[in-house]
């Protein structure tokens, strides 16, 4: 094997993780490595990604599908923007966001913390579209985004938004209901699903999408760590 050409496959897989992670707020799956690299074989994309691992670009926890972290060498290596603390951006912590079924809250999900809460994060993980929608942080309650590596007591990144794609991980409100919940964001026909990312928990249906009130899109997790 042609170790240049090996090292420009490692660095084009490298490139797309970041992708990925910053559009998405969590690492991708190996499938989406294999469409997103266009090669066939998981087990390619797997290599590829131990290959990563050995370089110390990347850890991974083997229980977990989604379970890539990107280290700080990584970033030289893909020939992108790493995490310079010294453009950190400090984001209001608003309240809690429930990732389970939806729970009733007062008029608000995000009205009890107080104006001094925030979280600091690195400034160049965001687009400047991100920057320009205005960003907001928002702790997680409950387990339903697990498979999407959102768990109880992480906090979320959000970009304010009012209309979501398929697939985008959303905060929303649900207006008749007085709920507020953290779901996928899928538009079938005239209705909307709320999905989540747990296969013990059921979907949400949204009969009337005049009930539903989109108020950020997910664009990282902060994991907590016990």
């Amino acid at each position: 094997m042609n170790y240049q050409k090996g090292e420009n496959r490692q660095r084009e897989a490298m490139k797309f993780i970041i992708r990925f992670q910053r559009k998405n707020g969590y690492p991708p799956h190996v499938r989406d490595l294999c469409e997103g690299i266009g090669i066939k074989s998981p087990s390619h994309a797997q290599k590829l990604l131990k290959q990563l691992e050995d370089r110390d670009l990347i850890t991974r926890e083997s229980s977990k599908s989604r379970a890539i972290r990107i280290l700080d060498a990584a970033y030289e290596f893909a020939g992108q923007a790493g995490r310079r603390m010294d453009e950190a951006l400090t984001v209001p912590l608003l309240g809690r966001i429930v990732a389970s079924q939806p729970i009733p809250m007062p008029d608000s999900s995000f009205n009890y913390y107080d104006a001094e809460s925030f979280v600091t994060v690195p400034g160049s993980t965001f687009s400047q579209a991100d920057r320009d929608n205005g960003l907001f942080a928002l702790e997680v309650q409950g387990d339903s985004m697990i498979d999407s590596m959102v768990n109880d007591g992480d906090t979320v990144i959000l970009r304010r938004i009012e209309n979501a794609e398929n697939g985008d991980m959303v905060a929303v409100w649900l207006k008749d209901r007085q709920e507020t919940t953290l779901k996928h964001f899928i538009r079938k026909d005239e209705k909307i699903i709320l999905r989540p990312a747990n296969p013990a928990m059921a979907d949400i249906e949204v009969e009337n999408p005049d009930q539903l009130e989109i108020q950020g899109r997910v664009v990282m997790v902060i994991r907590q760590y016990l």
